[in-house]
């Protein structure tokens, strides 16, 4: 909890200076509510030693994920909130939750971020396992298309590149690729 309070500060104080500023390094405005949509996929692996089940093995299931959030840029910083639904796929039936997220402003369009909130996972039925739910942290970037050398196609708002990886409760792991709509 230490640690997680400690970047906290870390993070404000090295936005404090560009607080000032009126545009963030990449031209844009450096405050405001950025909101978001967008579709992702991946897969969900978990050891069902972990999840009280008599069965052995893995928990798996693959995953299509609709997000919607909303991002406060802070100049170079941001921080954010997101909300998500999954249907799944073999052992999955549905995955939900929310969560905050805080990073840095990368490039033109970019972001690099981390995540913590709760998730709620609902077991397809007969495969011997129950509902699950728990802490879920994550790591991701997001890339737009200036930044990939695409200048022109879109503005600063728009369709950008997803790459995540989540865990919850430090027993999964989750990773998911998808389209982000900013706007």
């Amino acid at each position: 909890m230490k640690t997680v309070f400690a970047a906290a500060l870390a993070a404000l104080a090295f936005a404090a200076p560009v607080m000032a500023q009126n545009t963030a390094p990449d031209g844009s405005k450096a405050f405001g509510i950025k909101p978001y949509v967008g579709i992702l996929g991946g897969v969900h692996g978990v050891d069902r030693s972990t999840l009280s089940s008599p069965q052995s093995g893995r928990f798996y299931g693959e995953v299509i994920e609709g997000v919607g959030g909303i991002n406060i840029p802070l100049g170079p910083v941001f921080v954010g909130a997101e909300g998500h639904i999954a249907r799944g796929f073999r052992d999955i039936e549905w995955e939900y939750g929310a969560k905050g997220r805080f990073g840095f402003r990368a490039g033109d369009s970019g972001l690099i971020f981390a995540s913590a909130g709760y998730k709620w996972i609902e077991a397809r039925q007969g495969r011997g396992f129950a509902d699950q739910r728990g802490w879920v942290y994550g790591l991701g970037v997001e890339v737009g298309p200036r930044d990939i050398g695409l200048g022109g196609i879109t503005g600063r708002a728009g369709p950008r590149i997803r790459l995540q990886v989540e865990t919850l409760e430090w027993n999964s792991l989750r990773p998911m690729a998808g389209v982000v709509f900013h706007f």
